[in-house]
């Protein structure tokens, strides 16, 4: 099929059906035998996602009247177009006549004519993109601009700018199988540029690669983890024989480097959605690594454990993911104001009962790839409120003592938006 005709129907499913874009491109990139039609679809779909307002400004301001229902295709469709003429080397021509007979694949024969007028036109009268209000010129829906200003009053516009910069590619060293060193001097051999991150095992690519490229990648020699995420392991710090929890353990990055840390351990992973738990087998399969996979809630842990308490939990909470927009840019339009009063009262949920299982002495990393304090910051600080038994240990990463854990903004040192807090639980 046309390749402008799956951008569109990816579009459909993510902005109509709420399906997420790492879901979604996929599936239609099974349609693709080709690598560089497939890089294309997904350089589309994402620079759409990032666009989205003014694109849609444009298209609608050369419309009589909106598409409604199954034409809604249509409007992705010229939306696709749109994105095509104002942000890619693809010519004008072949851009709008790609673009109509997409719409002829799609069944919607009777508006060919409809899709190369409105693109002829856009083309045609060459108007600037609409910078006209915040939405429009952030690329960023109102009710998260306004959160970013109240939460970051000195820097919103660089957090909203870094988020919709094309993320770097960064890897885990698997310290199992060589030293950093070892796999920085691999990768230059191969003639990959790339050199260490701030955490131990971190390696950040100049340029992303495909994986298939990278020395004995498919053999476990690296993982593929943003620098943000590789603190989570380190900063849990697991010791000899511990029994952990990664209680919200998909796709398992995290676990994984918790046993390459400490392959000693006593690792159960549990997720609540069963196939995203699959994820998480393959993952400790290609690093040749093992845990006890649980399909289960973390906020009702007695339904499928029935062991002692755990010295160590990584709660990695079910979040808003704002710090992680620039690597999935449909987060902006499918997330609603109102979800995060919603996530932050599952947080709290999870936060309280995690905390009853874990032993007298032990360590609760809480961490949330968000960079909104109520999810943050303010969940810990009520949390250390309301909990006699819980004390705040101070990590060396905070800019300072009095911070309530460590907020990582998109971008800084090049990592994704991430937030620590590091939970001791103290003894009688």
């Amino acid at each position: 099929m046309n390749l402008r005709a799956l951008a569109a129907k990816t579009l459909f499913d993510v902005l109509e059906k709420g399906v997420s874009l790492s879901v979604a491109l996929p599936e239609q990139q099974k349609c693709l035998a080709n690598a560089k039609d497939k890089a294309l679809l997904a350089e589309l779909c994402y620079g759409v996602m990032r666009t989205l307002p003014q694109l849609e400004k444009r298209v609608s301001d050369c419309l009589a009247k909106p598409f409604k229902g199954k034409q809604r295709m249509i409007h992705q469709l010229l939306i696709v177009g749109c994105y095509q003429l104002y942000f890619t080397r693809i010519p004008s021509h072949a851009a709008i006549s790609e673009t109509a007979e997409a719409c002829r694949q799609l069944k919607f024969e009777g508006m060919v004519k409809v899709v190369n007028g409105v693109l002829r036109n856009i083309q045609r009268q060459q108007t600037p993109l609409s910078t006209d209000t915040e939405t429009l010129s952030y690329n960023t829906p109102a009710w998260l601009i306004k959160r970013l200003k109240t939460a970051y009053p000195e820097n919103w516009q660089h957090i909203i700018t870094q988020s919709h910069e094309r993320p770097p590619m960064w890897l885990r060293n698997n310290r199992r199988a060589q030293s950093r060193a070892d796999y920085l001097s691999a990768l230059e051999a191969a003639g990959i540029e790339a050199h260490a991150g701030p955490s131990a095992d971190a390696i950040l690519l100049d340029h992303p690669k495909d994986v298939a490229t990278l020395p004995r990648f498919l053999e476990g020699a690296a993982s593929v983890q943003d620098g943000a995420a590789q603190w989570a392991a380190t900063l849990l710090n697991p010791q000899a024989n511990e029994l952990v929890l990664d209680a919200c353990a998909a796709p398992g990055g995290k676990s994984c480097h918790l046993l390459e840390l400490e392959p000693s351990i006593r690792l159960v992973a549990v997720d609540f959605d069963a196939k995203r738990l699959e994820r998480v087998q393959q993952n400790l399969d290609r690093l040749s690594l093992n845990a006890e996979l649980i399909h289960g809630d973390a906020a009702n842990i007695e339904t499928w454990w029935h062991g002692e308490q755990f010295d160590r939990i990584l709660l990695d909470a079910p979040c808003s993911a704002t710090g992680v927009i620039r690597r999935h840019p449909d987060i902006k339009w499918l997330r609603k104001n109102h979800d995060i009063d919603e996530l932050a009262a599952l947080q709290r949920q999870i936060l309280d009962h995690c905390w009853q299982w874990l032993k007298p002495g032990g360590t609760l990393l809480y961490a949330t790839c968000s960079i909104l304090p109520q999810e943050n910051r303010d969940q810990i600080n009520a949390f250390l409120a309301r909990t006699p038994n819980a004390k705040l240990d101070t990590l060396a990463q905070q800019s300072s003592p009095a911070d309530i854990g460590w907020q990582i903004t998109p971008g800084q040192n090049n990592m994704d938006g991430f937030y620590y807090a590091r939970l001791i639980k103290m003894t009688d």
